[in-house]
């Protein structure tokens, strides 16, 4: 496509970049206020009702609990059976199951019908870049708070607000193993109880640095990660599966000097040793590009143009993090709009299923069969096992299997076979009007071609199964 975007494409290709995918309702919206004003809008959630979608999250009670409540009330089935006060119902017998399970659901139906769709989709982009693994020991019941107290409310915030954010989470110190890190030479970690030594960790050190900041080129040593660990040595989690909060334990801390990215931190320093590390990482140049990076990789291009990444990189440094501001130097760049990345990006698996609900205008309850679709093609939600998240280009989401999943989807969507969704043709429309809400004037010949061969609901399914819809 060498042509510039039409009107049209440009407001289903905003759509498809800032959210989940265009609705009619969204589109006449931007025809009516703008794009300009549009994402000014989304830029500032809080200025957006989302009463609608609140009322759907409603029937979700672990998302309102707190870590504490949420171990109390779902404990570990083993545990459960050994207390017959907690033998009450299947709910209580599946214990963290539950928990995680509620927060997948939480997330779908935030990406189905958030009018907040930029900030869902920078909530679904953090949660990925800090990575944490729902699964994972005590992570069942302090993953709840991770995504609700420390990702979303900073989501469209400042990055070292976030990086500290992050740092100080039970959910992150629990996955990482930092929670057990602890000076070798301290007396707590020498006579610790049933003779279990603790020692330095470098597992959130490493990836603080090559995932979180400054990239694995960024410039630091393995000497930086030890120097690194030694100073978030002490922070711990109060009662991981009781309390579940953030404490600084300075029995174990290493209260020696450091020197990390030649910077020397005198001895002495306590928890304020880590707190300097963060500071450090988030003013650092190669952290600005890093983060640049993958934020142009998100929303414009498996390999964005330099230029834009430029753009962006120096918008984060005057910017002192601003996230919004570096969104905004990626969004009003010409290269956003080029023909080029028109429908350049393979929806991952949430986008696609999500996309497809939108634009369908389907009635989503909580369901388990969709989490199992999202599952069956590769992105089972808050699973992510290893710290990189899942990866944010094409060739990941493209397999034989995945895509032959994607189509069963689209056809049981329209044949209403799939347990807590619900479509109906005459929301969805023609065929044709479905189309231009896929890619106005963008259909191959071979899509068209296919298309001019089936008719109804499975002309709708079809749509969703064409290359068109599996991009955004």
């Amino acid at each position: 496509m060498n042509t510039p975007l039409t009107q049209e494409q440009k407001v289903v290709h905003l759509l498809n970049r800032t959210g989940f995918g265009p609705t009619r309702q969204e589109i006449q919206k931007i025809n009516r206020m703008g794009m300009h004003a549009y994402l000014d809008e989304q830029l500032h959630p809080e200025k957006i009702s989302d009463a609608s979608l609140e009322d759907k999250l409603a029937g979700l009670k672990t998302m309102r609990l707190t870590s504490r409540e949420l171990i109390e009330l779902y404990p570990p089935p083993k545990q459960a059976a050994q207390n017959p006060e907690m033998m009450r119902g299947q709910e209580m017998m599946q214990g963290p199951r539950v928990v995680i399970v509620e927060l997948q659901q939480m997330r779908l139906l935030r990406a189905v019908y958030s009018q907040r769709q930029l900030h869902e989709a920078m909530a679904g982009f953090w949660s990925n870049h800090f990575n944490i693994f729902a699964a994972k020991g005590a992570d069942r019941w302090l993953s709840t708070s991770y995504d609700r107290d420390t990702i979303r409310p900073h989501a469209l915030g400042r990055f070292k607000d976030l990086l500290r954010a992050t740092a100080q989470s039970p959910a992150m110190l629990f996955y990482l193993d930092n929670w057990l890190s602890a000076s070798p030479n301290s007396l707590a970690a020498r006579f610790a109880p049933n003779n279990r030594r603790r020692g330095l960790n470098e597992n959130y050190a490493r990836e603080l640095m090559e995932l979180h900041t400054l990239g694995v080129d960024g410039g630091y040593t393995q000497k930086d990660v030890q120097e690194v660990a030694r100073c978030f040595t002490g922070w711990t989690i109060r009662q991981p599966r009781g309390e579940g909060g953030f404490q600084f334990e300075p029995r174990i801390h290493d209260p020696g000097e450091k020197i990390v990215l030649d910077h020397r931190i005198p001895a002495g320093g306590g928890m304020e040793d880590g707190l300097t590390v963060l500071d450090l990482l988030a003013h650092h140049p190669s952290t600005a590009r890093f983060i640049s990076l993958k934020l142009a990789r998100r929303f414009v291009a498996d390999q964005p143009p330099s230029s834009i990444v430029t753009q962006a990189t120096e918008a984060f440094r005057q910017s002192d993090g601003d996230i919004p501001t570096v969104l905004r130097a990626i969004f009003e760049a010409p290269e956003f709009f080029a023909p080029e990345t028109f429908q350049a990006k393979v929806k991952m698996p949430l986008e696609y299923v999500a996309s497809a609900l939108r634009a369908t205008g389907a009635e989503v309850q909580m369901s388990h069969q969709l989490l199992r679709y999202l599952g069956r093609m590769g992105e089972p939600l808050f699973l992510a096992q290893p710290p990189t998240g899942y990866p944010d280009i094409g060739s990941s989401w493209t397999s034989p299997d995945m895509l032959l999943t994607r189509m069963n989807f689209a056809s049981d969507l329209v044949g209403n076979r799939i347990p807590g969704s619900r479509f109906s043709p005459e929301v969805a429309g023609d065929r044709e009007s479905f189309a231009r809400l896929v890619a106005p004037d963008a259909l191959s010949p071979a899509t068209r071609s296919t298309l001019s061969q089936t008719e109804g609901s499975q002309s709708i399914a079809l749509l969703m199964a064409a290359p068109e819809f599996q991009r955004r």
